[in-house]
């Protein structure tokens, strides 16, 4: 029963996630002019939707990797080899939204990083840098003791919290300088609420309640994994004999 909560749980996420995804696209096609990779405003038009995709909805997805009652049994190396890889798929994506938004900064002359949204957005994408690097070379690779994992995997699901928690702040803030930019004249301000508003404002919500919902399975919910054992636990990429 319990599993089958989590289940039903986890087809809320998807829903949600995707709709986070679709809505992001829907703004930038219909009301910003669709997508290219020309250096133009429409190459800009990738990075919300590539920041959403990845550090937003494929980064929640990860991190719940272990919250799957079907990973609670058997060998654990194969479900941290997923973890990582979707991690990393996650931060490439996030590399291509940074491409597309220096690149379109670039092309326009505009200077980078100069608002808090962009110090927000690139302190998240250094955290996640270090933390994919550091999990890898702590829980994947054979070198680190038993004690060493102990002591590092609280420190771990903390960051990727934080992480999260910061990526759901730097789109929303992201959103927010977006519509102050593009919704400046006269006849259609910002605070009429135009109906370009109100989609990115509610696709914001749906950012928000997705990334709540994650944190709570990640954090606070009954869901996870039973303590496995040291030997168990400890599976390094190059030493899995099963």
């Amino acid at each position: 029963m319990a599993s089958g909560r989590f289940y039903l749980f986890c087809m809320v996420l998807g829903s949600l996630g995707s709709m986070c995804i679709l809505f992001t696209t829907y703004w930038m096609q219909y009301w910003r002019g669709g997508f290219a990779w020309d250096g133009s405003v429409h190459m800009f038009n990738w990075h919300p939707v590539l920041m959403v995709s990845g550090m937003v909805v494929l980064y929640g997805a990860a991190s719940l990797v272990y919250r799957l009652p079907l990973s609670w049994v058997g060998p654990k190396l194969p479900w941290k080899i997923l973890h990582a890889a979707l991690h990393l798929l996650a931060f490439t994506l996030t590399v291509m939204g940074l491409v597309a938004v220096f690149q379109f900064h670039n092309h326009s002359k505009i200077t980078h990083l100069y608002s808090l949204h962009s110090w927000l957005g690139i302190t998240t994408v250094i955290f996640f840098a270090c933390q994919w690097s550091l999990g890898f070379a702590i829980f994947l690779l054979p070198w680190a003791s038993q004690w060493l994992r102990s002591l590092l995997k609280p420190v771990h699901v903390y960051f990727g919290a934080c992480i999260l928690s910061l990526s759901i702040t730097s789109v929303i803030s992201g959103i927010n300088e977006k519509l102050f930019f593009v919704l400046k004249n006269v006849t259609m301000p910002y605070s009429s609420l135009p109906s370009e508003a109100v989609f990115a404002n509610s696709t914001g919500l749906l950012v928000v309640a997705f990334g709540l919902l994650v944190l709570y399975v990640l954090l606070a919910s009954p869901w996870k994994r039973p303590d496995p054992g040291a030997l168990t636990d400890r599976q390094p990429l190059l030493h899995d004999r099963e």
